[in-house]
């Protein structure tokens, strides 16, 4: 387990690298077909009810063409993650991490910044081709 725990530990830093180097290639590559991000509106919104979920079921094209408005819309001000938890399935092919995130994004054209703060759970999946992201809870405060 040792050994999948240590790639689990690099899906995370495989994404946190795509962030910070506003790499859309990389950052299409560790979503599963099947992803859905679901987010709360702010990180003390702990019941689901309250959740949004906007860009549905992972589309290469639109998720790309999201992820490139936020890279031209905003600077990375700072990107810290910290990886708390990783488990894994007995058969050894589902996963998940938990990481604390502190990711803050400053609109170049002045307004507000839009801030990614708190606590979330990414579950992966193995695939033929390798891991992949198939859920990611939104950023929460415990």
């Amino acid at each position: 387990m040792a050994e999948i725990e240590a790639e689990i530990e690099a899906m995370v830093q495989r994404e946190t690298r795509a962030w910070d180097t506003r790499d859309l290639d990389l950052l299409m590559s560790i979503w599963h077909p099947d992803m859905v991000f679901v987010w709360p509106p702010h990180p003390q919104a702990h019941d689901p009810v309250e959740w949004v979920i906007e860009w549905g079921r992972y589309d290469e094209r639109r998720w790309r063409q999201g992820w490139q408005a936020l890279f031209g819309d905003f600077d990375l001000v700072h990107n810290r993650r910290a990886i708390r938890k990783i488990a894994v399935s007995r058969q050894g092919d589902g996963a998940f991490a938990v990481v604390d995130i502190d990711t803050l994004w400053r609109p170049r054209q002045g307004g507000d910044d839009f801030h990614w703060h708190g606590r979330v759970c990414k579950v992966y999946t193995r695939m033929a081709d390798g891991w992949k992201c198939i859920q990611h809870t939104g950023a929460l405060l415990y």
